[in-house]
């Protein structure tokens, strides 16, 4: 049977967001990696309307629910890398994933646009597997 669907979870990380015309980092929601073995993020992008803003991507991981003891996740843990998921101004309408192979279990990424005054539309997903239990949960936060 062809069934993803029960095989993965996925978690709002960064809302759709609209119209940020400065260099404000978007910082995902913090995903708890708990009862799950794999993590991946896809990053959607919309229109960027600036002619030469960049946005460079970090994953950051601890094992503190707040990530008061986050730290940048070193590149063997990294499915991907920060450079490859990050993206430019002539990036309209792409997806970036980055994934997250590392043993703790709280994770979040950043985008920090550099350069930018213009609109930006984007949002990301993040996406669970290797469940413990299945199914998993037809819906999450």
């Amino acid at each position: 049977m062809r069934d993803l669907a029960n095989h993965i979870e996925v978690r709002r990380a960064i809302s759709p967001a609209a119209a940020i015309t400065d260099n404000t980092p978007y910082v995902s929601q913090i995903i708890d990696l708990f009862g799950f073995e794999m993590l991946v993020f896809a990053i959607l992008l919309g229109a960027i309307a600036d002619a030469d803003a960049t946005f460079t991507v970090l994953v950051e991981h601890g094992d503190a629910a707040n990530l008061s003891d986050a730290a940048a996740v070193p590149d063997a843990q990294l499915t991907g890398t920060e450079a490859s998921a990050g993206f430019k101004f002539d990036d309209d309408n792409k997806v970036r994933k980055i994934g997250y192979v590392g043993s703790k279990r709280y994770v979040r990424l950043t985008v920090t646009p550099a350069n930018n005054s213009g609109n930006v539309f984007l949002s990301a997903a993040a996406i669970l597997s290797g469940a413990r239990h299945l199914p998993t949960a037809a819906q999450s936060a």
